[in-house]
């Protein structure tokens, strides 16, 4: 089953290939929610390590803390990331949160834990595209965000900041389901904020100053947990 299921996955994956081919592929944000005091959270962290470098994916740790009560606060969750969760779940047909969940663009979920199961989803979401960017170019440079002309579905979309280390970090766990182990996470998320608004017009926004060595990625998100629409990272 196993086998069938790779062969599956590599079958999407060439056929969005295909598809894109005409058009520049859109960036597509895969967002793995995790934490450090969830047992079953390792396989879909390193699922996660697997895609992180892939042409086109833009791939995100954020860590939830709705675990810490097991006996390890997680080093790396924010309340925001738990909220953001949150927020994703009725249009995803779930009755709360859990984990390990991946969303992909905000409009597609699963466990992720299973072997090709993120790349698999990613190479679905790029077939619904048909190889092309639904909402409007994004640019990052001279330290603004500049979002084009486009249809804003809904009349307008979220502009969201988002700072995260780039690569993989080794985290060892002291306490709770995960004691003595060391849990890889690609991308950790760090900070997300919310920037302004785009309802359809060319719009620039400023970028506030990063630190830390942190990347930046810029998420245009129809409102209240909605499909990212566009998104850009540096």
């Amino acid at each position: 089953m196993l086998g069938k299921a790779l062969l599956a996955g590599a079958a999407l994956i060439a056929l969005a290939a295909t598809a894109g081919t005409a058009a520049a592929q859109p960036l597509t944000v895969v967002e793995l929610f995790t934490s450090q005091g969830c047992s079953s959270c390792p396989p879909a962290n390193a699922n996660l390590i697997k895609v992180k470098d892939q042409p086109g994916v833009l791939a995100l740790s954020f860590n939830v803390t709705y675990w810490d009560y097991l006996g390890w606060k997680d080093t790396f969750g924010r309340q925001e990331f738990t909220q953001r969760q949150v927020n994703y779940e009725p249009a995803l047909g779930h009755d709360g949160p859990f984990t390990p969940q991946v969303v992909v663009n905000g409009a597609h979920d699963a466990v992720g834990a299973k072997p090709g199961e993120i790349q698999q989803l990613i190479a679905q979401s790029l077939i619904n595209k048909g190889g092309r960017a639904q909402g409007p170019d994004v640019a990052l440079a001279g330290g603004k965000v500049s979002i084009g002309a486009a249809k804003a579905p809904g009349g307008a979309a979220d502009v969201w900041l988002v700072r995260y280390r780039r690569g993989v970090v080794e985290v060892p766990v002291a306490r709770g389901e995960n004691t003595g182990r060391t849990l890889p996470h690609a991308n950790v998320v760090h900070s997300l904020e919310k920037l302004g608004r785009w309802n359809g017009q060319a719009t620039t926004l400023p970028l506030p100053k990063g630190g830390d060595g942190l990347s930046t990625a810029v998420l245009v998100q129809s409102p209240g947990g909605g499909p990212i629409l566009a998104a850009a990272a540096n």
